[in-house]
């Protein structure tokens, strides 16, 4: 593969975790939670803001980045999931997996049918948006990219990141040149980025993660996983991490695209507690229990991303009419600490309960 946009920036002006003002990221998430707006605040407080692109199309990457440089001038991290080939499922799972959708009333009038090939984006053409905007910072979840994109990062300038949660994965990582590790602990909302996500998972928690990629690695480790305060920051930090990455903290942020029942049930329902769940994207991923997670347990489903695919109806139509108990309402185990306000006090808030926790006095 060539790509185009080739000349090379000056290595001495690439992104690194130590130039960040405040040590947090706040974590990709697709589906249009991560606005441009949401994006832009996170970086000009200190941090570093985070476009979860996994099934955007290049002119929304294109529109996006372009509508972050407009808001900051600060890094912008770019999130792609790498997507593996996968075959037509048999035309037996295919009838079992809307089958088991089909039970639930609020499938009844929808229409529902397994998706044709091709079954995800295409990760180059995703990509050049990126070579063109080059956003400071690129990471990938759910494995490694090709080595020449690796490759075309670092002619670029452009720092990069990948999700581990394991040991071997991180190894994997630091072996074929990224710049840092994303150390994903159980306690994460979203999807486990586990390379393999048939394979035994070790199901750590990220504290205990980080400590030992920390001490395992030569390349710097963010924490990812269960982190809601500054005070959280602060442990991460501790345990050997050089920044931490918050998702669901920034989920009720004035300017979060999360749906209004997603924020609605983060505030409102702290004892729901969160699952991991199959059910709506056929990939383990981590959400507050709702109606949906409990039909779907245990029920055929096809493969990731068709699975993905095959719900996204129902999820609009949860979406469009409310309805909390039929959407991917994707968190972190500890949501219950979620505080609405706009990204700005938000981080404000972490600042000064991670300068606190460390007794850190500002000059």
């Amino acid at each position: 593969m060539v790509y185009q946009f080739l000349s090379k920036a000056d290595p001495n002006m690439a992104f690194s975790l130590d130039k960040l003002r405040v040590p947090i990221i706040q974590a990709p998430m697709a589906g249009g939670t991560s606005t441009p707006a949401l994006v832009a605040a996170v970086t000009q407080a200190g941090g570093l803001g985070s476009f979860g692109f996994a099934y955007s199309t290049p002119q929304k990457i294109s529109d996006d980045l372009a509508a972050a440089k407009r808001l900051t001038a600060g890094p912008v991290n770019a999130n792609f999931f790498v997507f593996h080939e996968v075959p037509m499922p048999s035309v037996e799972l295919q009838q079992q997996a809307i089958a088991a959708l089909k039970k639930m009333p609020e499938a009844q009038d929808l229409r529902l049918a397994c998706p044709q090939p091709p079954f995800f984006p295409d990760l180059n053409a995703q990509l050049e948006p990126v070579w063109l905007h080059r956003p400071a910072v690129l990471t990938f979840h759910f494995g490694l990219p090709a080595p020449e994109v690796l490759a075309h990062a670092r002619i670029l300038g452009i720092t990069v990141g990948v999700t581990a949660t394991c040991l071997a994965e991180a190894q994997a990582i630091e072996a074929a040149g990224a710049d840092f590790v994303v150390a994903q602990g159980i306690e994460a909302g979203g999807h486990r980025g586990t390379f393999y996500p048939d394979t035994l998972d070790d199901d750590l928690l990220t504290l205990a993660l980080v400590r030992q990629l920390s001490t395992s690695l030569g390349i710097p480790v963010v924490a990812a996983g269960g982190l809601m305060s500054g005070g959280d920051v602060a442990l991460a930090m501790a345990a050997g991490a050089h920044a931490a990455q918050l998702g669901t903290a920034f989920l009720c942020c004035d300017e979060s695209g999360a749906s209004p029942a997603h924020k609605h049930f983060l505030l409102t329902k702290p004892t729901r507690g969160t699952q991991y769940t199959h059910g709506f994207s056929g990939r383990r991923a981590q959400g507050l229990r709702n109606q949906f997670i409990d039909a779907m347990h245990g029920q055929p489903h096809l493969p990731f991303p068709l699975q993905n695919s095959l719900t996204s109806s129902l999820r609009q139509h949860a979406v469009q009419h409310n309805d909390g108990e039929h959407q991917s309402l994707w968190a972190g185990r500890a949501y219950a600490q979620a505080r609405p306000m706009t990204a700005t006090e938000l981080m404000k808030l972490l600042k000064y309960e991670y300068l606190e926790a460390t007794a850190i006095k500002e000059d």
